[in-house]
């Protein structure tokens, strides 16, 4: 492994765009591959065993081509596959959980009130049960799981608003936004929908993604490697897609720089 060898980042679609964006920003030197694996998307509803399987199969595909490290950009396949894969590969695999943690963190002891939004596997999965049972007693946390926000992005439909606020409005209008601290977005889809979610929520109600800790967190293991790219080296972003369909890639660029 050569510091100058590019770092491999994947999802089950297209959301992981919006980690390699902000890897992107914070580490321009490196050279980053993005797989979206559209063709077998969503995860989410998938079992674990599945998504186990097209987790190793990709991962082996980005060691087959150098890679320095493998950034798993999506919380369902880091729920189903990273312990197994970081058994079986001798290179860093950074996985992405929902950051519930600066979520409860930020009531600086006080009791919070936590949405955290995700697929439904990442939500039923023993890991996010874990990491719920750590801050449940102190705080109170509502799992909603958001499917159809995945189909949206995957669909190209993204700039919809009448449909992208129908569905934020079906999923979140049972709950008291006003008595709401947080929503977690558990799902590097959900990214997208910042400003969406901006314009549902009450002001005062965070809104919380965890690509920046896990951009941070795959600097941090790089750099104890001594596997930092040169800063002379100019950075760059491949984009492939397991769908066959050229609009996938075109959306992909989309998505991006959008």
């Amino acid at each position: 492994m050569t510091s100058n060898a590019p770092i491999g980042i994947f999802d089950s679609g297209l959301g992981g765009l919006s980690v390699v964006r902000q890897i992107r920003e914070d580490m321009p030197h490196e050279r980053l591959m993005f797989f979206g694996d559209s063709a077998n998307a969503p995860y989410g509803t998938k079992s674990v065993e599945e998504v186990r399987r097209l987790s190793f199969d990709i991962v082996e595909r980005f060691v087959q081509q150098g890679v320095k490290a493998v950034v798993i950009a999506c919380n369902t396949a880091t729920s189903a596959a990273a312990t197994e894969l970081r058994e079986h590969y001798d290179i860093p695999i950074i996985g992405m959980e929902p950051a519930l943690k600066v979520a409860a963190d930020a009531g600086h002891g006080e009791r919070q009130n936590i949405i955290v939004a995700a697929t439904p596997l990442t939500l039923r999965e023993r890991k996010f049960a874990k990491l719920m049972h750590r801050f449940e007693r102190d705080h109170t946390i509502y799992k909603q799981p958001c499917p159809e926000l995945v189909e949206i992005v995957e669909q190209g439909e993204l700039d919809d608003r009448e449909r992208v606020m129908a569905t934020l409005h079906g999923y979140f209008d049972s709950y008291d936004l006003d008595a709401t601290d947080a929503v977690v977005l558990g799902c590097t889809h959900f990214v997208f929908y910042r400003d969406y979610f901006r314009e549902l929520l009450p002001q005062g109600t965070a809104i919380i993604d965890g690509n920046e800790g896990t951009s941070h967190h795959l600097q941090v293991v790089l750099e104890s490697l001594g596997a930092l790219a040169d800063e002379n080296q100019e950075g760059s972003v491949s984009i492939a897609n397991s769908s066959s369909s050229d609009r996938m890639i075109q959306l992909s660029e989309y998505l991006l720089h959008r």
